[in-house]
């Protein structure tokens, strides 16, 4: 990896399309599915107070620094440490690790995203209309258990990411990240507005947005503070570089600590505007709101059963999740072909055709994996490949990533914080405190590491 990349930088339109498709890539599953059950499961406001605190004081940072290292190296995570180390150190292997990073997150999260498209098409057509839990719960496992469904969808949203990329970054990725960001908030708007004004939402909002001690005392404040560090630091898809690929697209004219601080208040809004789409429902309806993953696919759709509309917004909202999951499939995409152009010096359309072989390939064990391979249970009965992707990316690649960034931003032998910080730093708008130096040196590392060690146990 001594070349240096031989493909000319391209640039961004807008400093709305870097927010947009920073917020995209950050806005994903892990907002409007797994943030809504967590908060369900963890004591409601209570939990969503703590995580709040834990965004800012863990995720703000780390984003400011992958944006700093992608806009002063102007390339991929592939060569942007081999720009920015000093000389003899071996900073760069990480380059290595975040382009297999990005194929393990869309090894299953391209099966994900065509969960969220499947449930769009089935609430447009009616399918669950008249159904009771069970049979609602009998569609989900007879999707999982169709080979041909699950591949279907799978390569609908590789071949249309990839199709999506091949018309360039400002014409293709940047225009439809726009469109598709902004349906996606007015939508999530609409469907909350709905949802809190049905007779008999108010408990539900309450349980949402007032903490509650009982709850607290009954959860444990441990294991709520634990839900909700976890949550805000995997939230911003930070640690693997899909960051860092939108920093080196953009120019100098803003300081960069105010771009995250916007970025995660966007990813924030979706959150919580989830939340007031769920809660209030679930309360109209006297549906359990603290019924885990299952939530989403089993659960919403027997409140839209019960709702006046309910076919018309249960398609809008499974459009919201589809735009959702979709946004951060193209972003990391997006960060794949970048850092193989910069390897092979391939050109925008030849990357996104070698990719798009290389991504449907590595998706197929996910697809598989509830059907044709369900043998194989990789972390033990019952766990499927999924599981097990998902896990080597949230519990190792993205906490360990995140570290490496914050001792590289921090440390002498690396890139060091004087750098750091007058990169960060350069522009109009918000800047990075220096005062921040000995926090972010030495507490937030011990903070990262908490969250790698939970979850590895």
């Amino acid at each position: 990896m001594e070349k240096q990349p031989t493909t000319q930088r391209e640039q961004l339109g807008s400093r709305l399309g870097f927010i947009l498709l920073s917020a995209g890539c950050a806005i994903g599953i892990g907002n409007v599915w797994k943030f809504p059950w967590l908060v369900g499961q963890n004591g409601g406001g209570a939990f969503v107070l703590i995580y709040l605190f834990f965004l800012l004081i863990m995720g703000v940072p780390v984003m400011t620094m992958e944006f700093a290292m992608g806009r002063a190296a102007k390339t991929s995570p592939i060569y942007m440490y081999q720009k920015l180390e000093p000389k003899g150190t071996f900073w760069h292997f990480h380059g290595v690790v975040s382009l297999i990073g990005n194929y393990c997150l869309m090894m299953f999260y391209t099966t994900v995203c065509g969960w969220m498209f499947q449930y769009f098409v089935r609430e447009l057509r009616g399918d669950f209309t008249g159904m009771d839990v069970r049979a609602v719960s009998n569609v989900f496992s007879e999707m999982l258990t169709s080979p041909a469904l699950q591949v279907g969808y799978m390569a609908a949203v590789v071949a249309l990411g990839f199709l999506i990329l091949a018309r360039g970054l400002q014409s293709g990725l940047e225009r439809v990240t726009k469109v598709m960001m902004s349906v996606l908030l007015v939508i999530l708007v609409i469907l909350a507005i709905h949802s809190v004004l049905l007779p008999g939402g108010g408990e539900g909002l309450a349980f949402y947005l007032l903490p509650n001690l009982d709850t607290v005392r009954r959860v444990g404040i441990l294991n709520i503070i634990t839900a909700a560090m976890t949550q805000s630091f995997f939230t911003l898809s930070i640690g693997i570089g899909a960051m860092a690929i939108f920093g080196s697209y953009i120019g100098k004219d803003r300081a960069l600590n105010g771009e995250a601080v916007r970025v995660s208040l966007l990813d924030t809004f979706v959150a919580v505007m989830s939340g007031l789409v769920i809660f209030p429902a679930c309360s109209a309806y006297g549906v359990e709101s603290g019924s885990g993953p299952s939530l989403i696919f089993i659960t919403l759709p027997n409140v839209f059963n019960h709702m006046p509309l309910g076919r018309l917004f249960g398609a809008l909202f499974f459009v919201f999740m589809s735009f959702a999951a979709f946004s951060t499939v193209l972003a990391v995409f997006e960060n794949i072909i970048a850092m193989e152009r910069d390897l092979h010096g391939w050109s925008r359309k030849k990357a996104c055709g070698i990719c798009f072989v290389l991504v449907f390939l590595l998706s197929l064990p996910c697809a598989l994996g509830f059907n044709v391979l369900s043998f194989l249970q990789p972390l033990g009965e019952g766990t499927t490949f999924l599981d097990l992707e998902d896990f080597v990316v949230s519990n190792l690649l993205l906490p360990f990533g995140a570290l490496l960034y914050v001792f590289f931003c921090t440390r002498k032998n690396g890139w060091g914080f004087d750098n750091f910080l007058a990169e960060a730093n350069t522009g109009k708008g918000m800047k990075f405190p220096a005062a921040f130096r000995w926090y972010i040196s030495y507490i937030l590392p011990v903070l990262i590491l908490i969250v790698m060690i939970l979850g590895l146990v």
